[in-house]
């Protein structure tokens, strides 16, 4: 079985997890936006997640020699280490539970705002608890300023939604509009739903809308599978609110059930190691996205339409991309569980910088912040700063697992 151990192989866990943990989210945005259910890419996504852990587990966790205090991953499968295996499907549950609260939330606030509201939560809460759980081997006059960076961005990414939400209403205020000048005529009150009904009878320009503007908001609004005009922004804000709380919980159930620090495990039994956890965390991850993606598919909610299970598999448009969403969420999650299992889990929370990743591809995928006032544009750059400051302050915060 292969372990990371050093504290420069553990770093570099880290910043390949940042990279794909950033990147995923994008990918299940981009499929919204054009259309497709999120009931279908999530079914999708939730497989391969789940088959990334079956990767590292038949990899990693079986290479070398299997010994008493590290058996391999198919040695710990027979073993009596039920509590530990709780633990780790427990924080599988909680992953499931956030992931799918953002995939909602990502349409009524924009994937960099939820993405930074979430992960800022992640690493105040969890980070605290991952500190103590791991018996302090993180640096505390280190870590915790980096935590306080990450709690100013949180206040930062609430100024930039309001800012960047009244910037909305005011390009919205306006119809038609001239996507050179950005000059046009006041709309009525029910502006949103007669321009909508007008472009689908062919009224409207007819040039390409550019980012940021009127036109580009409304035709996102045609297109897109979850409906968000004239829906309360305040959901968008409960769903990622509630997807913090469930990120912040999943790292300390994993560390629990790796380093069993509350002494469940019977005497002589094995700790579980990171391989057979994430198997066991990936599979209750599954369990809970396909039990409640099934029931949504028949019962949809916040206005999404209405499906069947005959419709899913049918639904190839765009299915590689959920599929690579999974895998990378999957690699990424088992990254970040590998070094945070060498330099400790508190350390390893500096991959919820992923918003760094996942605001680069909002602009440039999805036009986010284009055409924005120079208030937005100014809270959007300090935002980003405290990002950058509070990655490299937990990572250098990284301790030494004995």
């Amino acid at each position: 079985m292969y372990i990371v151990e050093s504290k420069g192989g553990a770093i570099v866990c880290m910043l390949l997890a940042l990279l794909v943990l950033g990147t995923w989210p994008a990918l299940i945005t981009l499929l919204e936006r054009r259309g497709r259910l999120p009931q279908h890419t999530y079914l999708d996504y939730t497989i391969t997640n789940l088959l990334a852990a079956v990767i590292i587990a038949l990899t990693f966790g079986q290479i070398g020699d299997s010994t008493v205090e590290r058996p391999n991953f198919f040695t710990q499968l027979s073993q009596d280490n039920w509590s530990s295996v709780l633990f780790a499907m427990a924080g599988g549950v909680v992953l499931s539970l956030g992931n799918l609260s953002t995939q909602y939330a990502w349409a009524f606030v924009g994937l960099s705002v939820v993405e930074v509201i979430s992960s800022s939560m992640t690493v105040v809460i969890g980070t605290t608890l991952n500190y103590f759980l791991d018996g302090k081997i993180n640096k505390a006059e280190i870590l915790f300023p980096g935590v306080g960076c990450f709690l100013v961005a949180v206040c930062l990414a609430s100024a930039v939604h309001s800012s960047n939400a009244a910037d909305y209403k005011a390009k919205l205020s306006s119809w038609p509009i001239d996507n050179e000048t950005g000059k046009g005529t006041e709309l009525s009150s029910a502006s949103e739903e007669a321009v909508l009904k007008d472009r689908e009878n062919g009224g409207g320009p007819i040039r390409k809308a550019k980012a940021g503007t009127a036109t580009f908001l409304i035709e996102l609004e045609k297109r897109r599978s979850i409906k968000v005009f004239g829906k309360s922004m305040f959901i968008g804000l409960t769903l990622t609110f509630f997807a913090g709380v469930c990120f912040s919980l999943f790292s300390p159930a994993f560390n629990l059930a790796t380093n069993d620090q509350w002494h469940t495990l019977k005497q002589g039994v094995p700790k579980l190691v990171v391989y057979t956890a994430f198997f066991y965390f990936s599979v209750s991850c599954f369990v809970i996205a396909l039990v409640l993606n099934i029931s949504f598919l028949y019962h949809p909610a916040l206005g999404v339409s209405k499906s069947s299970f005959k419709a899913y598999l049918k639904d190839w448009n765009g299915r590689g991309w959920a599929f690579l969403a999974g895998l990378l969420c999957g690699f990424g999650n088992g990254l970040q569980f590998m070094g945070g299992q060498a330099a400790g889990y508190a350390a390893a929370d500096a991959v919820q910088a992923l918003p760094l990743v996942s605001t680069f591809w909002g602009v440039v995928l999805f036009g986010e912040y284009r055409r924005s006032s120079r208030r937005t544009y100014i809270l959007l750059f300090c935002m980003l700063f405290m990002f950058i400051a509070a990655v490299g302050i937990l990572m250098a915060s990284s301790g030494h697992r004995k």
